[in-house]
């Protein structure tokens, strides 16, 4: 899906969902569309898709972490659900970045802040962040920019 912006995206899924009479796949997309509906009226904006990528992440990272906590009290059903939203979540998020091009970009932005030292942390992960969004998981980039400065 790389037409229209991502609000779009997700309401010409829903549309598509409810011709087909995909019920799980359509919960999973009234999820996305109530949670963008949420901080538009909250926060009185239009979400674009910049908005709408760190919104589709966070949820991402909820519903993994509901998962493993499912997975741990041995509700398989419940983790099966959480895995399934994350896939309808994840067909609005860009190509996740492979760790060859996670590393690449750590290091430029490493080399462009001049960074030396855990001290400069903050402002490499603030130069990856806009880059980043939708397409990693910003606890490893964290750990792999840890390492970078520390090691």
């Amino acid at each position: 899906m790389s037409d229209g912006s991502i609000p779009e995206q997700v309401r010409a899924a829903m549309k598509a969902a409810m011709k087909a009479r995909e019920k799980e796949r359509l919960a999973a997309i009234r999820l996305i569309q109530a949670e963008f509906k949420r901080i538009e009226v909250d926060e009185r904006i239009d979400i674009d898709d910049a908005r709408a990528l760190s919104i589709l992440d966070k949820m991402v990272k909820q519903r993994r972490d509901s998962q493993a906590q499912y997975e741990e009290a041995g509700r398989a059903e419940l983790a099966a659900q959480e895995a399934a939203e994350i896939d309808v979540i994840a067909e609005f998020l860009p190509t996740p970045l492979t760790d060859a091009e996670l590393e690449q970009l750590v290091d430029a932005a490493i080399a462009a802040q001049g960074a030396a030292g855990m001290q400069a942390m903050g402002a490499v992960m603030g130069e990856l962040k806009p880059k980043l969004a939708g397409r990693a998981d910003m606890g490893a980039v964290s750990k792999l920019v840890k390492a970078r400065l520390s090691g």
